[in-house]
């Protein structure tokens, strides 16, 4: 087994959902790999994590010892994000092997998981070949979620602004470690804070800071954001050092924009409110 985690990107905490079990997910060499534990954990009904990883030991040197599967052999460790909070490997693979592994395990659940889970697999076919359904099912999910379609709108256009910029950190240099490093200069230029202390201020704990952003902190980010981008491109930026100058640059100039707002508002746009907040405040003024 591979043990080697060359992530493309950071997508530690993404999560994919059969029947309201969680399976995690992230980007291995290009393509979504699955956590075999939270596959093998549904389809068996063993929702106690140890006991569905003892099951996945056992048949996994069933597989080797008795069909010298390729199974096995193509399963790699990634880091995900365990209960206790921290990063730790756990077997996990591409779709082709786990529906190879599906056919191994005795249970009432294959048949509707492998429904889904080719369901899941066209989705993400369509996606590629045609981007604009990702962001029409990304709409849809903040809508149900309860969220504003003003707040979806700048979400979903401050998603657009970050992938063109972390395009930029690829290909000037920056690893995907260094992303949090130019975030946190973004962040201080244009909030006078870290993301951590906007996290803390918010009270998050592993929740997407921008899904709890407000409307205006949305804007500045993306302004920030795009400022950025643009002055990589101008100044034809290359190296950590030079990316993070741009960076505290672009967060300086939206720095302006969020003072000039917050002199006529009377109060600071950074504030306590979160996603609860704003769903709640749409209720109520329905």
């Amino acid at each position: 087994m591979d043990n080697k985690n060359e992530l493309t990107n950071n997508n530690e905490n993404n999560l994919t959902f059969f029947e309201s079990k969680k399976i995690r997910k992230l980007v291995y060499n290009g393509e979504w790999y699955y956590s075999i534990v939270d596959i093998v954990s549904i389809l068996t009904e063993q929702f106690d994590y140890q006991k569905a990883r003892k099951y996945w030991n056992k048949l996994k040197e069933r597989l080797i010892k008795e069909e010298d599967s390729e199974v096995v052999t193509n399963c790699h460790q990634l880091k995900m994000l365990a209960k206790d909070g921290k990063m730790r490997l756990t077997d996990c693979a591409n779709r082709e092997t786990i529906f190879r592994l599906i056919q191994s395990i005795p249970s009432p659940n294959a048949e509707p998981f492998k429904l889904w889970f080719a369901r899941l697999a066209e989705e993400r076919i369509q996606e590629i070949n045609n981007p604009s359904l990702a962001i029409e099912r990304a709409k849809k999910t903040y809508l149900k979620k309860g969220y504003s379609p003003e707040w979806v709108n700048s979400r979903l256009r401050s998603i657009d602004t970050r992938n063109e910029l972390t395009g930029e950190w690829k290909n000037r240099g920056a690893k995907t470690s260094d992303y949090a490093i130019l975030t946190d200069e973004i962040s201080k230029g244009t909030f006078g804070i870290t993301t951590q202390k906007h996290k803390d201020i918010k009270g998050l704990d592993k929740q997407n800071l921008r899904d709890n952003m407000s409307n205006l902190e949305l804007a500045l980010l993306t302004l920030a954001e795009a400022t950025t981008t643009e002055l990589h491109k101008t100044n034809d930026s290359q190296g950590v050092k030079e990316l993070k100058d741009d960076a505290k640059e672009g967060g300086g100039i939206a720095s302006v924009t969020r003072k000039n707002i917050e002199k006529k508002i009377k109060r600071p746009v950074v504030t306590s409110e979160n996603a609860i907040d704003f769903i709640n405040k749409k209720k109520l003024d329905k």
